[in-house]
């Protein structure tokens, strides 16, 4: 199953709303860093309210794919971050420095557009 990509003016928003497999969460690093190439896009704000927890693997993806989009040159803005998310985040060492969060979509693109200037 792939997770929508969406594109919005020069951003990127996405939508996580199921619990992430392993082979998802892999597609999903490969399709974003894929569409941030091929828009250019500047942003991407990751809402990943649905997810109640995450393992290790899931984890390190997630932050792997935050750091992959700061290489393209796009600002990551996550959102939706849940206590127990937070917590494993943390525990497993992935400290997302640099990537801005909010507490929902709507304040998380905001947040990218300050950010970027819009």
């Amino acid at each position: 199953m792939r997770i929508p990509i969406l594109k919005l003016r020069d951003c990127l928003l996405v939508s996580i709303q199921w619990e992430l497999d392993d082979q998802t969460a892999l597609s999903f690093q490969e399709d974003l860093l894929q569409k941030i190439h091929m828009t250019n896009a500047r942003g991407v704000v990751i809402d990943i309210t649905a997810i109640d927890f995450i393992d290790s693997f899931i984890a390190k993806v997630l932050g792997d794919v935050m750091e992959m989009s700061k290489l393209m040159g796009a600002k990551v803005v996550i959102t939706g971050i849940q206590p127990a998310v937070a917590i494993t985040l943390i525990e497993l060492g992935i400290r997302l420095e640099g990537v801005m969060t909010a507490l929902d979509l709507e304040n998380g693109l905001d947040k990218l557009e300050q950010e970027l200037g819009d």
